[in-house]
Parts: structure tokens; C-alpha cells; sequence
């Protein structure tokens, strides 16, 4: 199913994207396995689609595919690399990333999301796919010249626009570990790369990150991009495209 967070009039709400139709739905963070619906449904063309959930925090892997760490001629790591954006980095789909003035070089990074169901600490590894509600698009927008001087990855990361999320949620993934994750700059393929190539597995991240602190229901774990990385300008659009899951895509321009 696809979960989907939309906005009609001025009504927000959550809701299942059937075909052309959104069935409204309660809060998915909240009940059994199964959905409530209210009974109302929106013409999908008459509703604004938003970010698919309203994070408490994002919660980054860095160098999580060998391919990405040989581009920037890094180490592989022996645990996880964890960063955090916080909730105002997050848009949705065709929302605008907006590049600070700080910055001289901003990059694009296509990855999968992971979105939280229900409140999980010191979750073992074996059980951490219970906790997800399901996956989602992701582009962990970075500005790469604040990040190499001075080693504040949550800095560089963490500006207002710089973590588009979306389209949706999809709940039916068979393995989070076999999506072939695309991005693509104007519509040129830009990075292509298999979640087979994680260093650390989705299961051992929820695992590794709620040893920590605690996920609660709506966070999301960004899991690491493929080789490929490089620079956006004003004008360019990105756009994540992700098997079984859909496309994410972001115009991009300077601030004012």
C-alpha cells in the first residue's frame, strides 16, 4: 500500500493512493496493522501531495555504499556513520531546495528512507523490520564546502529545504536489502546502485541507532548513498527514483 500525507483546502490529513483516488485514513502511526478509514476520498488531482510523514528527527547514515566511500577516498567504516537533520530540513515532493547563501557548493545524494511505525529502543537486529512502517524516497541534499573543512556533517545537512522525503510511503517491500536506487540530475541518470551494496543492512541500523535513542513513530533513517554525488545549481531539478517504491523530484534555486 501507499501512504500518502496530503493537503485539501485546508485540511490535512493521511490517506491510500488508490489509482487515481486517495481513501482517507487515520493516523498510521497509531492502532493495528490494518488502516481506518474515514469513509472520504479526494480526487488525487485535487489535492496538494506533501512530506509523507512529519519527522521528530531524520536520521542519516554517511558512507554506507563502498562505492561512495572510494569516490571520496574515505576508509570504510566499522560502524555505522550517524548524523541527524532536523524536522525543518524536510519538504515534500516539488518543493523547492533552496540553497543557503553560506554555501558555494551544494550536492545532491539519492537514498532510501525508512520510516518508523511505533516507538523502538534497544530493538534487536532480528526484529527491527517490525518497527517500520514502510519506505520511502529520499535525497539527503548536502552542502558539500561546509562539510569538508570542518567535519560538521549535521551543519553542512542541515539547512531548511535540505532533506526532500516522498512521494509516499510504500508498506509492501519484500527486502529493503534488493532495490536498485537511481537519481538523476535534468533527467540524466546521475547514480544507479543496488541496496544489496549497503555496508550495514536497514535491520542493523534500527538496531545500531535505537541502542542510542529511542525512534518514535514518523522518524525516518536515511540509509547512505551510492557513488556519484556532485553539485546542483539554481534552475537544475533532482529527482530519486527507487524500485518498487516511486520517484521523488525537487526543483532547486538560490535563496530569494
Amino acid at each position: 500500500m501507499r501512504i500518502v500525507r496530503f493537503q485539501y483546502g485546508s485540511e490535512t490529513g493521511y490517506g491510500l493512493l488508490e489509482e487515481e483516488e486517495i481513501a482517507e485514513i487515520g493516523s498510521p502511526f497509531v492502532g493495528g496493522e490494518e488502516f481506518l478509514k474515514t469513509g472520504r476520498r479526494f480526487p488525487r488531482a485535487g489535492v496538494r501531495i506533501l512530506a509523507p510523514c512529519t519527522p521528530s528527527k531524520v536520521l542519516c547514515i554517511g558512507l554506507n555504499y563502498r562505492g561512495h566511500a572510494q569516490e571520496l577516498k574515505l576508509p570504510l567504516p566499522d560502524k555505522p556513520v550517524l548524523f541527524m537533520k532536523p524536522s525543518t530540513a524536510v519538504i515534500g515532493p516539488e518543493e523547492t531546495i533552496i540553497f543557503p547563501p553560506a554555501s558555494r557548493r551544494v550536492d545532491y545524494e539519492a537514498e532510501l528512507g525508512v520510516v518508523i511505525r511505533r516507538p523502538a529502543k534497544n530493538v534487536p537486529q532480528e526484529k527491527a523490520l517490525d518497527y517500520v512502517l514502510g519506505y520511502t524516497c529520499a535525497n539527503d541534499v548536502t552542502a558539500r564546502d561546509l562539510q569538508s573543512p570542518t567535519g560538521q556533517w549535521t551543519y553542512a545537512k542541515g539547512f531548511d529545504t535540505f532533506c526532500p522525503l516522498g512521494p509516499w510511503i510504500e508498506t509492501e517491500v519484500d527486502d529493503p536489502e534488493k532495490l536498485q536506487v537511481k537519481g538523476y540530475l535534468n533527467g540524466k541518470l546521475v547514480q544507479s546502485a543496488s541496496t544489496a551494496e549497503h555496508i550495514f543492512p536497514v535491520a542493523e541500523l534500527i538496531a545500531f541507532i535505537s541502542a542510542c535513542m529511542t525512534l518514535l513513530p514518523g522518524d525516518v533513517i536515511i540509509t547512505g548513498t551510492p557513488s556519484g554525488i556532485g553539485p546542483l545549481q539554481p534552475g537544475d531539478r533532482f529527482t530519486v527514483e527507487i524500485e518498487a517504491i516511486g520517484r521523488l523530484s525537487n526543483p532547486c534555486a538560490g535563496e530569494g
